[in-house]
């Protein structure tokens, strides 16, 4: 039984990231490359290699 074909049909953001050591909150306005669908208290993830480089909550919508 041959296997499907992967394809890959959600959305791929890259995303610079900002290191910060202290743990302490920051802000950053990205600019998305690829429009998604996003709400002001959708929680995301920054995965970089197959791990969590960064999480946080969208705080403002700016259009």
């Amino acid at each position: 039984m041959a296997k499907e074909k992967f394809e890959r049909n959600k959305p791929h953001v890259n995303v610079g990231t900002i290191g910060h050591v202290d743990h302490g909150k920051i802000s950053v306005e990205v600019t998305l490359i690829a429009p998604i669908a996003m709400e002001e208290g959708l929680r995301f993830a920054i995965r970089e290699g197959g791990r969590t480089v960064g999480a946080g909550v969208v705080a403002k919508i700016i259009e």
